[in-house]
């Protein structure tokens, strides 16, 4: 497992590197993100424009030294380590390009050893499901390299991931939950 983690962080730290990996959930385009021009080319890849991905991170202190606010990070962090992204605040504009100038960023702490091992390693990633719009989540690297082919910079096969689900995506509005999509982690916001 050592040996792919690096393998995985070393193709992340070359600059502008998108590389698709095995999440905790599904298959997922990934970048630094402290890498602008990375970031940007996986939001180009995946055709997104006004929909940031999730940026996945090791721990809270990773989040606060990306430029996130302690504060909305407290309030959520019952729902970590786990499958449920939280939209929190991220008004800050030095991370503009993170969030596509939007005033919200999905964030989670995965619930995964392994994915936990390459963040702890390469910083927080952005990240988004490999797959193009409209089109479902790739199950198998195969897939994920049919949907991108030689556009990214690399490819490290999980297995089969079917039958894993994305990520639940909330917002904490006051001291009510907003589910803004059901996922793995079923959450009742009644």
């Amino acid at each position: 497992m050592k040996a792919v983690v690096e393998q995985i962080v070393s193709a992340l730290s070359r600059p502008g590197s998108v590389i698709v990996i095995g999440t905790d959930t599904v298959y997922g385009l990934v970048a630094r993100a402290v890498d602008n021009d990375a970031v940007n080319r996986l939001y180009s890849l995946k055709n997104r424009r006004a929909k940031p991905g999730t940026l996945l991170a090791a721990n809270i202190d990773q989040l606060v030294q990306l430029g996130l606010k302690r504060r909305y990070l407290r309030a959520v962090e019952q729902f970590w380590p786990g499958a449920v992204s939280v939209v929190i605040p991220a008004g800050n504009p030095a991370l503009f390009y993170l969030t596509q100038g939007l005033p919200d960023l999905a964030v989670r702490i995965p619930d995964n050893q392994f994915v936990l091992s390459i963040l702890r390693s390469s910083g927080p990633l952005m990240s988004s499901s490999a797959n193009l719009p409209g089109e479902k989540p790739a199950e198998t690297i195969q897939q994920a390299y049919d949907y991108f082919g030689n556009r990214v910079d690399a490819y490290f096969d999980a297995g089969n991931l079917a039958g894993r689900a994305p990520s639940t995506v909330i917002r904490v509005v006051d001291d009510a939950i907003e589910v803004l999509r059901q996922g793995g982690v079923v959450i009742d916001d009644r």
